[in-house]
């Protein structure tokens, strides 16, 4: 898949809760209609973001996709700012 983004979090290597507390720290820090692309190796964090995305208004959760590095599954996220 490829999707535009206007930044990049790499949170590969952090447990749960840590990809979506940083996530929330950047999304809060760029402009309305921007999109970051979070890399995170936690499985836990499909359902992180899916449910961040229910109860926050200020995001949309674009897409989720699984890559593989170096035999290790990378979830990738990607959430715009809404306002």
């Amino acid at each position: 898949m490829s999707m535009t983004f206007d930044k990049v979090l790499d949170a590969r290597g952090l447990a749960c809760p840590m990809p979506i507390i940083k996530a929330r720290q950047e999304i809060n820090a760029l402009q309305p209609e921007k999109v970051l692309k979070v890399l995170s190796t936690d499985r836990g964090s499909v359902k992180d973001f899916q449910g961040w995305a229910q109860t926050a208004k200020n995001i949309t959760l674009l897409a989720q996709e699984t890559e593989k590095e170096d035999g290790k599954e990378v979830y990738v996220h990607y959430v715009k700012r809404v306002s």
